[in-house]
């Protein structure tokens, strides 16, 4: 039973709000530790994707209070990486998987996209291949403030994708975000393109996470659960999942009225 100061259905999705971004995480963390668990029970293992981002630092930091994940039995997959970042710099999402949770939790295997790779279709193919070798037992996610889902932007994301890992060109929306939190000094600086798990990719795993905290995303939350189901906004496709539970803070809800 999840305790939160708001509960209710937005479509298919069920919706928590919490009086802070701290019970907000730590209630999202405890959420987490429920799929991958179950999975073990019934056949052995699980398999993860976690998003990265300032969004999800409370939520991971969080999961330190879960002692009964068996992350040693997990595989962990990441959702997205910059063209060309090496692996090194501080705003790669490698580091970050690597730092917070590979580092942090020790899981059974970690998979990360090679944003350097030579060869951008070939790594695509490859990560794919790799997300399709089994099913997918949790999604932990966020939104972005144009409403992405990893850098399925407005402008190049499809609800009806074939692929579930693509190169696409960042929104300027989104690269301005990247600054906003700090990971790059200017506009210029962000990198033009990346490699994103598409939108099918995001929503076939059994479980969908989604933990949205802070007021500078409250307008992407409203146009997510109160706005038209369409690419103008990807994270309104949540609302046709009903595996999906949204996890939001006062901030975050402060425009859903």
């Amino acid at each position: 039973m999840i305790e939160a100061r708001e509960a209710f259905r937005a479509g298919q999705m069920q919706v928590y709000v919490f009086a802070s971004g701290q019970e907000m995480a730590a209630a999202a963390a405890a959420n987490t530790a429920r799929a991958p668990t179950a999975a073990i029970e019934y056949k052995g293992t699980a398999r993860a994707i976690f998003a990265t981002g300032n969004s999800q630092l409370g939520f991971v930091a969080a999961l330190r209070e879960q002692m009964e994940i068996p992350w040693e039995k997990i595989t962990v997959f990441h959702m997205d990486e910059y063209v060309g970042m090496p692996a090194n710099h501080p705003a790669s999402f490698r580091r970050w998987i690597r730092e917070r949770i590979e580092t942090a939790y020790h899981p059974k295997a970690v998979h990360y996209i090679r944003g350097d790779a030579e060869d951008l279709e070939a790594e695509c193919r490859r990560y794919e291949a790799l997300l399709r070798e089994a099913p997918i037992d949790l999604v932990c996610m966020g939104i972005g403030e144009n409403g992405h889902l990893a850098f399925n932007d407005p402008p190049v994301a499809d609800f009806e994708d074939p692929a579930w890992v693509k190169v696409v060109e960042l929104d300027e929306a989104c690269r301005a975000q990247q600054v906003g939190e700090g990971h790059f000094p200017t506009l210029e600086d962000v990198p033009t393109h990346a490699i994103t798990l598409t939108v099918p990719a995001l929503v076939a795993p059994r479980s969908l996470q989604v933990v949205v905290p802070e007021v500078r995303k409250a307008e992407a939350v409203r146009r997510a659960v109160r706005g038209p189901i369409n690419t103008e906004c990807p994270a309104s496709i949540l609302r046709n999942q009903p595996h999906a539970v949204l996890f939001l803070d006062a901030e975050s809800a402060s425009l859903l009225g």
